[in-house]
């Protein structure tokens, strides 16, 4: 299933050192309602988008650097495994 993806900062404190805390939101691209949000950090985002997506590694890092340097970041279209999602908790019917 491809997922709009929208990083805010979150006020979380970081599971990793140097790792910025991060609110992720999973958007239907496909226009459905459905929009889960969950908290993560740069690091957990950036192994994520490596092992759970094909997404190029230089499309991994402009996200993570604007996740980093704006106050959100976007990332659309993205597919996503049932397996991906299911390890983050969004379920799957």
């Amino acid at each position: 299933m491809r997922f709009n993806l929208v990083t805010q900062p979150s006020i979380q404190t970081p599971g990793i050192p140097g790792a910025l805390s991060l609110s992720l939101t999973l958007r239907p691209a496909c226009g459905i309602l459905g929009d889960y949000t969950f908290p993560t950090d740069s690091s957990s985002l950036r192994q994520l988008l490596k092992n759970g997506t094909d997404l190029p590694d230089a499309v991994v890092w402009r996200f993570l650097s604007d996740a980093c340097a704006k106050a959100k970041a976007r990332l659309l279209g993205v597919e996503l495994s049932d397996e991906t999602l299911q390890g983050i908790g969004y379920f799957i019917d």
